[in-house]
């Protein structure tokens, strides 16, 4: 019985837009998603911003990218930037 495989979870991916670049090998990705009001059935827009690396410094403001869930990088890096969505 491997234990190891039972403890790994799938890394999340997630879509956004990049929103600020001026730190150092990090990127501000705004992730915003819809979210259902339980008593109304409306549908209203939620966002989240995270903080990702980018070790090249290749994504500036504006870029569409997709992240994925790592080990934490610093305090409050737990995202790296994958690809630039074309």
């Amino acid at each position: 019985m491997d234990t190891k495989n039972k403890t790994q979870k799938k890394a999340r991916i997630l879509k956004g837009e990049v929103v600020s670049d001026k730190m150092n090998k990090t990127v501000v990705v705004k992730v915003s998603r819809m979210k259902k009001d339980p008593k109304y059935k409306k549908y209203y827009s939620v966002t989240q911003r995270f903080k990702a690396h980018d070790e090249e410094g290749v994504y500036k403001t504006g870029d569409e990218v997709f992240i994925k869930e790592t080990r934490p990088t610093s305090k409050e890096k737990r995202w790296t930037v994958v690809s630039k969505i074309d």
